[in-house]
């Protein structure tokens, strides 16, 4: 089809997804089997249970997300699929799965970077951003700020230096006693809290644009080992004194970008995105500057295939193409400057 048709799947951790996405900003379809409510016991993902969950599932998901695009595997015009970052044996899952079916079709395969997956979900809004712009990638394993002059033209401006942001609200979440996922979690048990209750430090870095949670983490740590066991109260307000430490780190920063760059644009990329904490944050500080803020919908910000399809299309429609050689990477860096 001359909208470019793109098959999208991911697989990178416990969640098997499928997705069809037209001309990078329709989605037809974006099925999504996550795994969470399965590593709730564990208080984590387990590589090698996920590996075997995504097995099971990643042919009846991909025939799912066909079918419900009113498409055949015939009419796709090229496979898109994450070869990295992620967890080693979930990556080959998915990666096989594409290789088969690009081989068996004769069609183009696209090796997509997961981070960049995240970045281009906002391209699937009603109102999709519009260069040059600042993101802030914020998940479970990294946080990064990235300019873009255009598609395929990011400069990274920094990055944390020790604990990616979702990492810390994981370990914060089991100190003070709260399940898998921690994120969601936190931010739930932070709605009854007080955001000024606990002095909290923020890190000073010396790249202007970088970030440090470690510190930060570590306070959390010694309040729950010298306060003892935490009452309802002093749980909530912890929770609302981290998550405001955090998001007040990452809004003071990316304002900092921005202003610097002169962009009146800023979009927010990954899975802590969909916290309405920070989305908050972000608007109380670049509003008043007039700078606009894009995000997904709750979806589309954590792991699903329609953002690696609308990734997948502008490197298509760029030329990309992948032999079937294309291995998994557990450590894939955007490809950036800087």
């Amino acid at each position: 089809m001359s909208e470019g048709l793109i098959l999208g799947i991911e697989s990178s951790c416990d969640e098997t997804a499928a997705a069809v996405v037209a001309g990078g900003r329709r989605v037809l379809s974006n099925t999504i089997a996550s795994q969470v409510e399965l590593f709730r016991k564990y208080g984590g993902v387990v590589p090698e249970i996920a590996s075997r969950k995504h097995l099971e599932l990643i042919l009846p998901v991909i025939r799912e997300a066909v079918e419900t695009a009113g498409a055949t595997l015939a009419e796709i015009d090229a496979i898109a699929v994450t070869h990295g970052p992620g967890l080693v044996g979930t990556l080959l899952v998915g990666l096989s799965a594409a290789k088969a079916l690009a081989f068996g079709l004769d069609k183009p395969l696209i090796g997509v970077n997961h981070l960049q997956g995240h970045i281009y979900a906002n391209f699937l809004t009603e109102a999709p951003p519009s260069f040059p712009l600042v993101c802030l990638v914020v998940s479970g394993g990294h946080t990064d700020l990235i300019y873009m002059a255009d598609h395929g033209e990011m400069e990274l401006l920094g990055r944390t230096l020790d604990d990616a942001a979702g990492e810390a609200f994981d370990k914060v979440a089991r100190a003070v006693g709260l399940g898998y996922p921690g994120g969601p979690q936190v931010e739930q048990l932070a709605r009854s809290g007080d955001p000024e209750a606990v002095p909290l430090p923020r890190a000073h870095t010396e790249g202007p644009y970088d970030f440090s949670f470690s510190g930060l983490k570590t306070a959390v740590l010694q309040y729950v080992q010298r306060t003892g066991p935490l009452s309802d109260r002093q749980r909530a307000d912890l929770a609302a004194s981290f998550q405001h430490a955090v998001t007040g780190a990452l809004a003071e920063k990316t304002l900092k970008a921005a202003l610097d760059r002169g962009v009146r644009q800023v979009i927010l990329a990954g899975g802590v995105a969909a916290n309405g904490a920070l989305r908050q944050a972000m608007h109380a500080a670049l509003d008043p500057h007039g700078i606009a803020l894009g995000y997904p919908p709750p979806v589309l910000c954590t792991d699903n295939a329609a953002m690696i399809a609308a990734a997948g299309y502008h490197l298509w429609k760029a030329g990309v193409r992948h032999d079937l050689d294309l291995n998994a990477v557990p450590g894939l860096g955007l490809r950036v400057k800087g």
